[in-house]
């Protein structure tokens, strides 16, 4: 079989879709390593407590579970072994600690204090498992300062240092070992050697040695050395692969998943490309990465251009539905004036009719007051669209690169989330007045939800009024909401047992409820 990494050159659809496959195994993922943790735990609370080496051990296990799943707990159980380090009185402990520390801190994207933390270690007494870890973080921790800052006064001095480190890190490492080669062929790639680096690289991935973990960072590296050549289809594979070894791994510390974004957006591939921020975003959340943060929050362009692509689709929708109920209504309003007059004496038919063309006047109302709202929130939308054209076509040539960051830096989608979620609670209300009364009738007292003073509808009674408008598939649910489709399924579900009727009934009086009487309207 051939290996993924010397596969032709074709198109990332495949490769993406096995990777959605893994997006969706997340949880199986994470809760194997959730079980492995609460196994350590008993462990460790199984420890006497006066025996301190013990109860080091289990920290250290926890601590190695924890460092690139959740910043949060690492940083405790590191914590725990400093302390436990210094009731000990053990100078090597206490500095093995440190290094620990100094992990995790670099893994936030907290420079400084990574330094802090590594300053005092006396590496001369450490085993060498624990200098070729001191000397690997202190080596990413230079690499990474002249990558953030790119200046050419600071960023060769501050690779010159990563350098020595790195060369300290491969001469201590056992040859042929996992770090050993990678140290070299990351040294290779750090200095510009991208094709002897690649061949360092493809030697570690064909030795099938490897833990998922390290297929990530060797494939995720990997993608760098094609990043800006010919061959990008390749860096956009390799990122996909290390993606999804960091998914099987539980791996939450990872950046490959926002390259990956990155390269799909340049590429103009949105869909893909919101996709896999939106998936390296909780990432980063979960793990407290806060530069990893920042650097996502460069990309929220992409998730206000997928919002406004997704209201224009919407607005086609409720257009093409507009027409063809336009066109039912007119219809059914000729046959029931032929009808009324062919059979005045039919009484029982005529109040069918009646009923059938009052929903359908119903439906036309709530359709053509959605429209038009519709309407008003596009037309802002592309009158702001409009005047941000205009400022780039002035600035672009101009080169005031800062005034686009600024600009794009200005752009508030959580506001505009609220305002778009604001406006469509109050024409609901406009349509159903009574929609809320109504809903809690269907609870008892101390299960009913009523809107705070500052709101018009809870999270909860949007995703019933969303369904009152028809719209019930949970996955369009879930994109007009901004949640997960396994969030509102879990909400749906929580309100449904909590409600006197159940089944379908629910369904059916949610559905049942009136919208403002038309014939009382003046």
């Amino acid at each position: 079989m051939t290996p993924f990494f010397l596969l032709a050159d074709s198109d990332t659809n495949d490769s993406f879709e096995e990777l959605k496959v893994e997006f969706g195994r997340k949880g199986i993922y994470d809760g194997q390593k959730e079980a492995h943790i609460r196994v350590l735990k008993n462990t460790l609370n199984q420890v006497r407590a006066d025996n301190l080496k013990g109860q080091f051990d289990a920290c250290n296990k926890l601590y190695e579970e924890y460092k690139s799943y959740q910043y949060d707990s690492a940083y405790v159980y590191a914590n725990k072994l400093l302390s436990i380090s210094n009731t000990l009185h053990d100078k090597p402990k206490e500095d093995f600690s440190k290094i620990k520390v100094g992990f995790i801190l670099l893994s936030s994207g907290m420079f400084k204090e990574t330094f802090d933390s590594m300053r005092g270690i006396d590496v001369h007494d450490l085993d060498n498992g624990a200098k070729v870890e001191y000397y690997s973080i202190v080596m990413r921790a230079y690499y990474d300062l002249a990558n953030y800052n790119s200046d050419r006064h600071y960023a060769p001095a501050y690779t010159a240092t990563a350098n020595k480190y790195i060369d300290s890190a491969i001469a201590l490492s056992k040859p042929g070992s996992y770090d050993n080669i990678y140290f070299t062929g990351y040294k290779k790639f750090k200095n510009g050697f991208n094709d002897e680096a690649a061949v360092i690289f493809y030697r570690l991935l064909n030795s099938k040695t490897l833990t998922e973990h390290q297929k990530a960072i060797v494939t995720s590296t990997l993608s760098n050395v094609y990043l800006n050549t010919p061959q990008q289809e390749k860096s956009i594979k390799l990122l996909i692969q290390a993606t999804i070894s960091d998914i099987r791994s539980s791996t939450k510390e990872t950046i490959a998943l926002f390259w990956l974004a990155e390269i799909l957006y340049k590429k103009g591939d949105i869909k893909n490309a919101y996709v896999a921020l939106e998936h390296a975003l909780a990432d980063a959340e979960f793990y407290g990465a806060r530069q990893r943060k920042v650097q996502i929050g460069t990309l929220l362009p992409i998730v206000a251009s997928e919002k406004l692509l997704f209201i224009e689709r919407e607005e086609k929708l409720y257009i093409r539905s507009l027409s063809m109920i336009t066109v039912l209504a007119v219809s059914i309003i000729v046959v029931s004036i032929l009808l009324y007059k062919r059979n005045k004496k039919l009484k029982t038919k005529e109040k069918i009719i009646e009923k059938v063309n009052e929903k359908l006047m119903e439906g036309t109302k709530i359709k053509e007051d959605y429209i038009g709202y519709f309407f008003n929130v596009i037309s802002g939308y592309i009158l702001q669209l409009e005047r941000i054209k205009r400022s780039v076509d002035t600035k672009l040539p101009a080169k005031k690169y800062d005034d686009l960051q600024l600009m794009a830096n200005n752009i508030n989608i959580k506001k505009e989330r609220e305002t778009l979620f604001n406006t469509f609670d109050q024409v609901f209300i406009k349509i159903f007045p009574n929609f809320v009364e109504e809903f809690n009738t269907l609870f008892k007292k101390e299960n009913q939800i009523w809107p705070k003073e500052n709101e018009v509808l809870t999270t909860d009674l949007r995703i019933f009024a969303l369904m009152r408008m028809g719209i019930t598939d949970t996955e369009t649910i879930a994109k007009i909401l901004e949640y997960s489709e396994k969030t509102i399924y879990v909400y749906k579900m929580r309100i449904k047992a909590k409600a006197i009727i159940h089944g379908d009934e629910f369904d059916h009086r949610i559905m049942a409820i009136k919208a403002v009487d038309i014939n009382s309207k003046s």
